[in-house]
């Protein structure tokens, strides 16, 4: 399996007697984006958190370029990640955030850390606590913590939260942008707008009861 992107084949996960994940596949190449869509429940975060290594799905299998997640990888290599709301240190600045960050990796060093600050609208200079930042701040700030190592895979969930109708558009933009230079994109939005403007496929979680 030497494909780049994501491939997901058949996977099912359950909590207890709850089925969430009901023979899910989906293929995603790089320089695309495909969207996810389904109501609150409908597993769209669980299948995000078993691509990234964070679950173990009960049977199926998961590859992420090309190397199979729990069995040659426990977590993918060169990925990007927003699930859920962004956790940072509340009394550190945003750039100290992901300079504390980036040191785990040790990949990039402060002008990229800078230059993807400025990426999503904000001021590396800026000297405010994360923990007074707005939603849409915190947001932005994810997003550049996602993409600040150039990974080639992208799995955002919800990404565009807390943010006003010009961060949306800036974000969609720069999202193009990221698709443009062959990023592989996994999306979930609850906007039908994201998805219809953004996503080359779409897969409704809804659809695996039918």
């Amino acid at each position: 399996m030497e494909e780049k992107g994501i491939l997901v084949e058949h996977v099912f996960k359950s909590f207890g007697k709850e089925k969430v994940l009901k023979d899910v596949s989906l293929v995603i190449k790089p320089g695309q984006i495909y969207g996810i869509v389904g109501n609150n429940g409908s597993g769209k975060t669980v299948l995000m958190k078993c691509i990234c290594g964070f679950m173990r799905p009960d049977k199926g299998k998961i590859y992420v370029d090309g190397k199979r997640i729990g069995k040659d990888v426990d977590f993918p290599e060169s990925i990007g990640v927003i699930i859920e709301t962004p956790g940072f240190i509340p009394h550190e600045t945003g750039f100290s955030n992901l300079k504390i960050l980036a040191g785990l990796k040790g990949l990039i060093g402060r002008d990229e850390i800078r230059e993807n600050i400025k990426k999503v609208g904000l001021d590396p200079d800026m000297k405010k606590p994360v923990g007074k930042y707005s939603l849409g701040m915190r947001q932005r700030l994810g997003i550049a913590q996602a993409i600040m190592e150039n990974p080639n895979v992208l799995i955002l969930d919800e990404p565009f939260n807390g943010l006003d109708k010009h961060g949306v558009e800036e974000m969609r933009q720069l999202l193009k942008e990221l698709k443009a230079q062959g990023k592989a994109i996994l999306l979930a939005s609850h906007n039908a707008r994201d998805i219809e403007e953004l996503c080359d496929i779409v897969h409704d979680m809804e659809d695996v009861w039918e």
